[in-house]
């Protein structure tokens, strides 16, 4: 398997990532909120995507489906446990499916906390990748608007039984606003000190800080670093009002 894995910023800070199979030239396209910006990007880069994945309901993932769908004539493939709320799903997951984009296999993991249907897509190559829509962010976490703490503290936990090397494509880019928070929980965390002078650099220069690393993730994250459901409750509650 070799993923080509491209951003597309729409939005404020949304990232509709672009995932092309190097082998087979299948391509797939991952929580398009909005199309007109995701159309250009393509044209611009002659790519045709077949797949359209969805990792979550909310409209800022999902509003630009319906216009790529009619388009390029792409599957869309969502939580069969949200179908209700996704746009129409041409391929319904449930945990431990899989989903191809040509020799390229993702594993379908079901993350709940953020939203209730709450999925996430990991590719196990070389490197691994996961896509995790809102689930986790660089240095956080998503709010927990549908899910209660113990939810998303297992949802976490399932990442963290991913390689130290897995890329981690999130769904927007609140690294830097995320930083703040982090040093606040663990302002001794050389590895922190280290990644926010990093995100400083990217962001002057109007970069992605993504993809980040679980391994980064897990030497800087609080919600990673959070050792139960009681310190992952605390610092969630902290976060939501920091």
């Amino acid at each position: 398997m070799s993923l080509s894995v491209h951003p597309i910023p729409v939005m404020s800070d949304n990232y509709v990532w672009v995932l092309t199979d190097t082998k087979t030239g299948i391509t797939a396209i991952v929580d398009p909120g909005v199309a007109e910006p995701v159309e250009k990007a393509l044209d611009a880069a002659n790519l045709k995507p077949d797949l359209i994945l969805l990792t979550h309901h909310h409209p800022d993932h999902t509003d630009g489906t319906e216009a790529l769908r009619k388009r390029y004539n792409a599957k869309v493939a969502g939580a069969a446990n949200d179908a209700s709320r996704l746009p129409k799903l041409d391929i319904a997951l449930r945990e431990g499916d899989t989903v191809a984009v040509g020799d390229s296999v993702a594993k379908v993991l079901d993350v709940p906390g953020h939203t209730i249907g709450h999925i996430a897509f990991y590719f196990d190559g070389a490197p691994p990748a996961l896509f995790c829509g809102d689930t986790l962010f660089s240095m956080g976490c998503g709010r927990l608007f549908e899910g209660t703490p113990a939810q998303m503290f297992d949802s976490l936990s399932k990442f963290n039984s991913l390689p130290d090397e897995t890329r981690v494509y999130c769904g927007h880019e609140y690294t830097l606003s995320n930083a703040a928070f982090a040093h606040h929980t663990n302002p001794d965390n050389k590895a922190l000190q280290a990644r926010i002078e990093e995100v400083k650099k990217l962001r002057a220069e109007n970069l992605p800080t993504l993809p980040t690393t679980l391994g980064t993730e897990r030497a800087t994250n609080p919600f990673l670093l959070a050792k139960d459901v009681a310190t992952f409750t605390k610092w969630r509650q902290e976060k939501d009002n920091f």
